[in-house]
């Protein structure tokens, strides 16, 4: 079945799920990271995700279609899995690149490792919420005014290329329309001469 078929990159994580993973960390006292665990969230989501969309599911939307062409529902069920589930990881890869959000789980990973041994009080708000929103959001406006500009050089940059583009076929049509035009010129001269030439043949002695 598709089912069955498609969730074999998760078969590490069906068995622990993103809270079995911290119940037994916490027991354990070792530290399970942050990345470890969206990835294996990412996992049971999709896995979860496949099991609402099971074959039987599809065949019980299509039951002419499944009855008059069994197979190739098996095969349109298959292919509608496999491109759902690798749009979704790639949308997912996609914002994690974008947000760093690898680098970001583990920092954070190493600041609860480096807090274990801190004697001095935890963070404690302000009692001033927009103070506190702005120390929380700061960063993050940041991170995000950094990726847009990175977007809008790397735009900048394509637009500039496609101008250079454009100039330098204006530029090659030009240098064509000039040796198209030196060529009209040199073929009339020479069409000239032999008619020239044919007058001065044709004169009597």
């Amino acid at each position: 079945m598709a089912e069955a078929s498609s969730v074999n990159a998760g078969s590490d994580c069906e068995e622990k799920g993103p809270e079995e993973l911290s119940q037994e960390s916490a027991r354990s006292g070792t530290i399970i990271s942050r990345v470890k665990l969206f990835d294996t969230m990412v996992d049971t989501f999709l896995q979860k995700l496949v099991a609402a969309g099971s074959f039987q599911r599809f065949t019980d939307c299509y039951k002419h279609f499944y009855e008059l062409q069994p197979e190739m529902t098996q095969r349109i069920h298959d292919k509608f899995v496999t491109q759902l589930q690798t749009s979704i990881q790639e949308e997912i890869s996609e914002i994690k690149a974008e947000g760093n959000l690898e680098a970001v789980l583990i920092a954070l990973d190493a600041i609860v490792e480096e807090s274990k041994d801190r004697k001095e009080p935890a963070w404690r708000p302000s009692g001033i919420p927009e103070k506190d929103l702005r120390s929380a959001m700061a960063p993050y406006l940041l991170q995000q005014r950094d990726a847009l500009q990175r977007r809008v050089q790397k735009q900048e940059a394509e637009n500039r290329q496609l101008a250079d583009a454009v100039l330098a076929g204006r530029r090659q049509l030009e240098e064509l329309q000039l040796q198209a035009q030196a060529r009209q010129q040199a073929w009339q001269a020479l069409h000239r001469e032999q008619k020239e030439l044919l007058a001065v043949l044709k004169e009597p002695e």
